[in-house]
């Protein structure tokens, strides 16, 4: 018989255990190797949902990656022109490897709370954060500086570039109106099949894209 969990319980003792490991698996550099129990975190999960702390956990766990992104979006907001984009790379590949891992921790709570009562996912839920917390607050910022880095050769690594093209389009697809032609060279099929002739045509909404937003405000 498991022992009944208290909201105190819960409060002093088994959240606290999940709110450093999250800590800890949302700051971690790939490839480090986190002195963290998968299975007490685990366990610790499987207890709370058991005992109808599934709520609570969800809000906990919602409120305490919200407060680590707005970190995180505030920091790129101070980064210098010429680190931001690699700066926003190491932020979206950061947060993307800590869900490998957070998500399947918290695997009881999503099938019998987040799937059942609110009918959702939390791997969604949480790549939405990112959008909302980060992606959306940058994008005008990222954009001009791509576009110019695209054009300027060894300016930043094509992995890097791939990188973070393709994670834009994983949070939010029409962004590719964006930029079609930068979108077009890391995914495919976005764009009609171009002709030769339609080449230059590209090139040119490029370099409008660029002029509106620089007009707009967004300053280099």
């Amino acid at each position: 018989v498991m022992n009944v969990i208290t909201t105190e319980d819960y409060k002093s003792t088994y959240w606290p255990k999940l709110d450093s490991a999250i800590d800890q698996l949302l700051t971690q550099s790939p490839g480090d190797y986190i002195p963290i129990s998968y299975e007490q975190i685990y366990s610790c999960v499987y207890k709370c949902v058991c005992q109808q702390h599934s709520e609570q956990m969800y809000s906990d766990l919602i409120k305490k990656i919200t407060n680590h992104l707005e970190r995180v979006s505030k920091e790129l907001q101070a980064s210098p022109p010429d680190l931001y984009i690699e700066r926003f790379n190491v932020a979206l590949g950061q947060y993307m490897g800590a869900l490998q891992s957070i998500v399947p921790l918290f695997i009881y709570m999503n099938k019998f709370y987040i799937e059942t009562k609110l009918n959702r996912d939390l791997k969604d839920d949480l790549i939405k954060l990112f959008t909302e917390h980060v992606a959306e607050k940058h994008i005008y910022n990222l954009m001009p500086l791509l576009l110019e880095a695209q054009s300027t050769p060894f300016q930043i690594t094509p992995s890097t570039m791939a990188n973070i093209v393709k994670g834009l389009y994983t949070l939010r697809p029409e962004w590719v109106q964006m930029a079609p032609a930068l979108f077009s060279k890391f995914i495919p099929n976005i764009l009609p099949p171009a002709v030769e002739s339609e080449l230059q045509e590209y090139a040119a909404q490029d370099q409008k894209l660029q002029r509106e937003l620089i007009q707009n405000g967004f300053t280099r």
